[in-house]
């Protein structure tokens, strides 16, 4: 009696370090449960390759939420894999048949170097985000939310541009490695609220500096970072971080 469970080739990344020359390992793997997660299926290779004295597949992940963006996998050619609106880390491989061939590859960009095999360094966004990602206010106790009085539609904008997760699928999966999707969304989340206001447009010329500074493209407007975004960040924000970018340049140097 069939168990409903899979057989699977995996194509796997493997990199000693960001200098080393890498490639694809095949790796043949039996019984996958299909109500696993993805990250459980990694789970279960590294066990064999560990029993066998095999070194394990090196890849990230930490809350296994789809909530913190550390796992980064690019699977069958998309970041995240098959499914739209989800993380690795929420990807089951009921979304897979038996027989299948599973290619997983890391973050492909410039500003994303790999570390080894799956793992990349993304630490370009932290520095983006200490450019600017912030608002200067004396810290103390949270004032009552009625004293900051906000539209609901204002607030609910700001509010989805803060559900990026920081997890680079968008640099990954543009053609020219952009990263102006997280960056406007970091942007936005700020300019949409009265507390983003005082720095709003150091803020913008700040982080796009830093973005370029690291090495991402250019946006060529082809959307395929909002497509493959796992939390569905609009294309809206670049053109918000846009403007922003044009107005702070009639704005003086006493009101940034």
């Amino acid at each position: 009696m069939s168990t409903g469970n899979m057989n699977l080739t995996l194509k796997i990344w493997r990199q000693k370090n960001t200098k080393a020359k890498g490639g694809l390992v095949d790796y043949k793997l039996s019984d996958i449960s299909p109500d696993m997660s993805f990250l459980e299926m990694f789970d279960v290779l590294n066990e064999e390759l560990i029993s066998k004295g095999d070194e394990p597949v090196v890849f990230d992940h930490d809350c296994r939420e789809g909530i913190c963006g550390a796992c980064s996998m690019f699977i069958n050619g998309r970041p995240h894999g098959p499914k739209e609106g989800i993380t690795t880390c929420q990807l089951h491989m009921r979304s897979f048949k038996d027989g299948d061939t599973i290619v997983v590859e890391p973050w492909r960009a410039k500003a994303f170097p790999v570390v080894k095999d799956l793992t990349v360094d993304r630490s370009a966004f932290d520095r983006v985000i200490a450019a600017g990602g912030f608002i200067s206010v004396n810290t103390g106790n949270a004032q009552d939310a009625n004293n900051l009085p906000i539209p609901k539609v204002q607030a609910d904008s700001a509010f989805e541009a803060a559900a990026c997760i920081g997890c680079g699928a968008c640099v990954a999966t543009c053609k020219n490695a952009s990263a102006m999707l997280f960056v406007s969304a970091k942007i936005s989340q700020l300019a949409q609220l009265p507390q983003g206001q005082p720095e709003r447009y150091r803020r913008v010329q700040s982080m796009v500096a830093q973005m370029d500074a690291e090495g991402f493209g250019n946006c060529t407007n082809t959307g395929a970072c909002e497509a493959e975004c796992p939390k569905g960040i609009s294309l809206e924000n670049i053109a918000r971080m846009n403007r922003d970018y044009l107005s702070a340049k009639f704005v003086s140097e006493e009101d940034i």
